[in-house]
């Protein structure tokens, strides 16, 4: 029995921004870490700052992109999971932190990332 079709795109988006990840020089610490209220889908460095990684993918940006549809609610939640990672992880709770979001765009078969570095903050 195969997944259904909305979330085998969301996995083949989060494995495209982790690789794209990869290519531009971070490194992947933890992908899909889960907490109580939220889901951070990629934890990585890059140099010295610890990236927490949002991805967001659409068919299309006719309707403004992965980044614009990261609500309110859903930074809190964000953060809320960050805190509590930060919180069992005190070394990397010392580095500098940001939130990156990689919008991910197009058919299964040619997906396109696009990095926002410190796409938002706390």
């Amino acid at each position: 029995m195969s997944a259904a079709p909305h979330l085998e795109i969301g996995r083949a988006a989060e494995a495209a921004a982790a690789s794209h990840l990869e290519r531009i020089g971070y490194r992947i610490l933890q992908n899909n870490f889960r907490a109580r209220g939220g889901e951070l889908d990629v934890i990585a460095m890059e140099g010295a700052a610890l990236a927490i990684v949002e991805v967001r993918y659409r068919a299309s940006d006719q309707y403004g992109g992965g980044a614009a549809s990261i609500t309110a609610a859903k930074r809190r939640r964000i953060i809320r999971a960050a805190r509590a990672l930060l919180a069992t992880q005190p070394l990397l709770a010392r580095l500098p932190a940001r939130f990156d979001v990689v919008e991910v765009s197009g058919p299964a078969d040619a997906l396109d990332c696009h990095l926002i570095r410190g796409a938002f903050s706390l």
